[in-house]
């Protein structure tokens, strides 16, 4: 079992959800924390280079490619014309660690931050999202009724981040149930 705590980070293209992340990950890391990602991509994408005997060996019909060094590994899954994975799905694949991080899955009904700024004309989505449990932003919110931090002060994001994030295998089973695991 593992005993991760999981939470979204969740915003309109543009926002920084990247960045922040990238930012979060090394401050994370520097406290003893394990944390995993899980990003989803809305295009075809491709993780392998033409040429390379992996990519070889997928281009010509393996279903499922491995890839393993000294210093890391990789699966690669062909789904073809078959349904994506879903969240709760990819969630159980995932190795042990402390806390998850997942970029993407907007809709989806896991416990999220949301990642706002104004600079990228949307609207913000926490208030049509009851799953967003709290916002980094470059501005407040104060009829959200959630936690609100500045999106540049990446210790309290990260603090936000570990006190808002959820048990892994009470999200998937939520997510597996159709049922927000709400807390």
């Amino acid at each position: 079992m593992n005993n991760a705590r999981i939470l979204g980070i969740a915003g309109w293209s543009g926002s920084g959800k990247t960045t922040l992340i990238t930012k979060l990950i090394p401050y994370l890391a520097g406290r003893g924390i394990g944390v995993a990602t899980l990003k989803h991509a809305h295009h075809a994408f491709d993780v392998d280079t033409p040429g390379k005997d992996s990519y070889e060996h997928r281009k010509a019909g393996a279903c499922e490619v491995i890839v393993s060094s000294a210093r890391r590994w990789v699966q690669m899954h062909e789904v073809g014309d078959g349904l994506e994975a879903t969240l709760a799905q990819l969630l159980r694949r995932l190795s042990p660690c402390d806390l998850v991080l997942v970029e993407g899955y907007k809709t989806e009904q896991h416990p999220k931050i949301e990642i706002f700024r104004r600079a990228v004309g949307k609207t913000p989505l926490h208030p049509e999202d009851n799953r967003i449990v709290a916002i980094a932003s470059d501005e407040k919110f104060p009829a959200a009724g959630i936690p609100t931090v500045d999106i540049n002060d990446i210790a309290a994001v990260a603090e936000l981040i570990l006190a808002r994030a959820e048990p892994l295998e009470k999200v998937i089973a939520a997510l597996e149930s159709g049922s927000p695991a709400v807390s």
